[in-house]
């Protein structure tokens, strides 16, 4: 599939000889097609175009805690389409910004049951329900739309590097007593494939995840 944004093409060049006479076939015009790409691999190398879905990476099975005390599962976004990150509530500097700039997209699709949001704690040992509700508290945050999560600090970071390539340098060798940093916002459509990679530090990013969001709930 291809993006809205970019012009890919496969042609082909073709050169015939004659003796001395040569004839060189011309290029056709670029198509568009309104689409994102897919994601597979840890250095977000985009795909355009795929001849079969199920060999792409999908995000794994996970089962953590909301700022409700709900558990939230994968069954809880099959089908939907979300946005991911990682945070911790006593980061007094790039996750609030993040938090601001994640309720910015959420507003945007607050009447929209197909699109969720998920937070994960990479704090998990005190971000305990009682402070993720406390720090959900102080947003505008949609508690059957946007999930605040808790549980096994090993289960989310593996989630983090492995299934969300989340952090900015490759995390496949680290273990989950490595701290975890990543400012990034995770896009990933009903099918559990990952569409799209932001930085949420920065607000002008949220208005391309709306864009592209809107685009996965026309697909």
């Amino acid at each position: 599939m291809i993006g809205k944004n970019s012009l890919f093409l496969l042609s082909a060049f073709a050169v015939f000889a004659c003796g001395n006479n040569k004839t060189t076939a011309e290029l056709p015009a670029p198509i568009t097609v309104e689409s994102l790409p897919y994601y597979h691999t840890p250095d977000f190398d985009p795909i355009w175009a795929v001849n079969d879905l199920d060999t792409l990476h999908t995000i794994a099975d996970f089962s953590f805690t909301n700022q409700n005390g709900q558990m939230v599962t994968d069954e809880t976004v099959q089908d939907k389409i979300y946005l991911s990150n990682f945070f911790f509530t006593n980061c007094g500097g790039i996750c609030p910004k993040m938090t601001r700039n994640m309720e910015k997209v959420q507003n945007a699709f607050e009447t929209d049951n197909d699109v969720l949001f998920l937070s994960h704690s990479v704090a998990p040992k005190v971000d305990s329900v009682a402070k993720l509700k406390t720090y959900a508290n102080n947003f505008n945050v949609n508690d059957n739309q946007w999930h605040f999560l808790t549980g096994s600090q090993s289960e989310i970071y593996e989630m983090a590097r492995q299934s969300y390539f989340a952090e900015e340098e490759p995390g496949f060798n680290k273990d989950s007593t490595e701290f975890l940093h990543t400012e990034h916002f995770i896009l990933v459509d009903r099918n559990k494939h990952i569409r799209g990679i932001y930085n949420g530090t920065i607000e002008l990013e949220m208005d391309r995840i709306i864009e592209d969001v809107q685009i996965l709930l026309e697909e």
